[in-house]
């Protein structure tokens, strides 16, 4: 009976508007809003009819385990945007790393994918065509606009806040423009640390990625490259994680969009979520201070069993699900080894890709000794030039509100 549940989540709504691409049928429509308005009933009506046939069904049993380990392994959430398989790594709509990248629009010819592709595929389960994600582009354009309290409130930060504070202060001041909230009043029914403090306003003709990138003041085009790739790959990881389940349970009471990704946000800064990558840069950081940048083998194996026999991990090594190196690591080394092979730090991943699972497996404690996505990340952003290394979660965060915000677009409905 679980199969049938499965293949009812499973299953395609219909398609209206349709054009031939290929051997595919793709929707006419290139604005977001026209699409939702096609999908959601029948979206709607699926949810009905699964709950109608299958809503006594039981998923699995619950084990003390479970409940002591954080309800790990228990099935007990619809999440449709992304699967987190063992083998393969996440997959978006049924779409693994390598196949984004080769089926999302890109802004360059053999260039990494466009976020506003990917933010498609999680809301209409779609592949976009380039007049789809152009038209994204261009209403996000127009919603690049930050009114000026929204800095006034973040100027009245004391220089000592994190960002991340002042991302979900920033969050909340937006609130008071939220469409959402003004409509349920209405009867809607159910169904400054940085850069000198000093803002640089969006580019119009740029998208989504590299106007994000030209707002925190790069204009290297191969960073903006290197963000269109890190807001892609980071977008949405199955609904369990901390900030995810916060903004899911969060919009469940119909709150807003906006208090719904500020409370996920909150979940975020945590460390034990949001602070990995920073985590395993400090650790390189730590290989060079203490051994030197042209590390031997020999020379970071010791180093290596230095740190676990003191009690610590290894950070971006392991993961809860995954059972190999996870895709979103490869693409990453991929993308170095394209842009900058010869960087030291790079030179360094590379060695204790080679150097970490064996001793991992010798322990015997380890279920999974490969590189997660957080063992390179932030060698990039350093390479790049972004070095507060604080502000990586807020990059981070960025990137996840396309995942979560895609959820909450049939839910709220």
């Amino acid at each position: 009976m679980f199969l049938g549940v499965r293949r009812m989540l499973l299953e395609s709504s219909g398609r209206p508007k349709l054009m031939r691409q290929g051997t595919r049928w793709m929707s006419k429509t290139v604005d977001m809003k026209e699409r939702l308005a096609e999908l959601i009933p029948k979206e709607q009506d699926r949810l009905k009819k699964i709950k109608k046939d299958y809503g006594k069904i039981s998923l699995g049993d619950t084990t003390v385990d479970m409940c002591i380990g954080g309800m790990r392994g228990i099935k007990g959430m619809l999440w449709e945007t992304s699967l987190l398989d063992a083998d393969e790594g996440i997959r978006f709509r049924g779409l693994s790393i390598p196949e984004c990248q080769k089926k999302l629009p890109a802004a360059i010819s053999g260039g990494e994918p466009l976020p506003e592709g990917l933010l498609w595929l999680l809301v209409t389960g779609e592949v976009p065509t380039k007049e789809q994600v152009a038209g994204l582009t261009k209403d996000f354009r127009k919603r690049s606009k930050v009114p000026g309290f929204v800095f006034d409130v973040l100027n009245k930060f004391p220089t000592t806040a994190h960002p991340m504070s002042q991302l979900s202060a920033g969050i909340m001041a937006l609130q008071t423009q939220s469409q959402f909230a003004k409509a349920y009043e209405e009867g809607i029914h159910k169904s400054k640390v940085y850069k000198g403090g000093k803002t640089i306003p969006p580019d119009p003709k740029l998208d989504y990625a590299a106007n994000y990138a030209h707002m925190l003041g790069f204009t290297d085009k191969k960073f903006h490259e290197l963000m269109r790739l890190y807001i892609t790959i980071h977008s949405d990881h199955e609904g369990g994680n901390v900030s995810a389940h916060t903004v899911h349970l969060v919009g469940s009471a119909l709150s807003d969009p906006y208090l719904s990704v500020a409370a996920g946000m909150n979940g975020l800064a945590g460390p034990l979520h949001g602070l990995a990558n920073q985590e395993v840069l400090r650790w390189i950081q730590d290989v060079v201070k203490e051994v030197g940048a042209d590390v031997t083998t020999e020379q970071l194996k010791e180093f290596v069993w230095k740190t676990l026999k003191s009690g610590k991990v290894v950070p971006g090594y392991g993961h809860a699900v995954l059972r190999k190196t996870d895709p979103r690591y490869q693409c990453q080394r991929e993308f170095a080894l394209k842009h900058l092979p010869d960087d030291p730090l790079f030179k360094m991943v590379s060695k204790i890709y080679e150097v970490v699972p064996p001793i991992l497996l010798e322990t015997g404690k380890v279920k999974n000794p490969w590189p997660n996505v957080d063992a390179h990340s932030g060698v990039l952003l350093q390479h790049y030039g972004l070095k507060e290394q604080n502000y990586y979660t807020v990059l981070f965060g960025i990137s996840r509100t396309m995942g979560v915000l895609s959820q909450v677009s049939f839910r709220i409905t």
